[in-house]
């Protein structure tokens, strides 16, 4: 029995549409012009809609719950998860600097106010020292 090989030509040619489907493989459609990637079907597709505004911690969590599901449900390789969650873990940490951008401070040359207001124990529950020998002695 012969294997078949697809044509390279064909795997490879840029005139088809660049969808990729859930399970890796290319759409094997045309695509619509020269200026579009995309067969007239996929042209119409929104891209990313979720991927547009991540300017809160909030859609960021509903993001990692939902790569969490894609995750346990065996539809996204954990690899990819992995980067994922890597950006968003970034897209996090800058939340502080654009918050700080957004809602500058009265004077920029001011010291950042560091409040330290860590309760001390009472002086009346301070335990007593232990006496030394040398004050047994006297």
């Amino acid at each position: 029995m012969t294997q078949q090989m697809a044509k390279p030509s064909f795997i490879n040619n840029s005139a088809r549409c660049t969808y990729r489907f859930a399970n890796g493989k290319r759409c094997r459609l045309s695509g619509s012009n020269i200026d579009s990637a995309f067969c007239p079907s996929h042209a119409s597709l929104p891209e990313n809609p979720d991927l547009k505004e991540f300017r809160s911690a909030i859609p960021i969590n509903d993001f990692l719950a939902r790569l969490l599901l894609l995750l346990a449900e065996n539809k996204i390789s954990p690899r990819r998860a992995a980067v994922l969650a890597y950006i968003t873990n970034q897209l996090l940490r800058t939340l502080p600097a654009i918050d700080r951008e957004l809602n500058p401070k009265e004077d920029p040359n001011q010291p950042p106010e560091i409040i330290c207001d860590m309760p001390g124990p009472e002086p009346e529950n301070l335990p007593q020292p232990e006496p030394t020998y040398a004050d047994l002695r006297t």
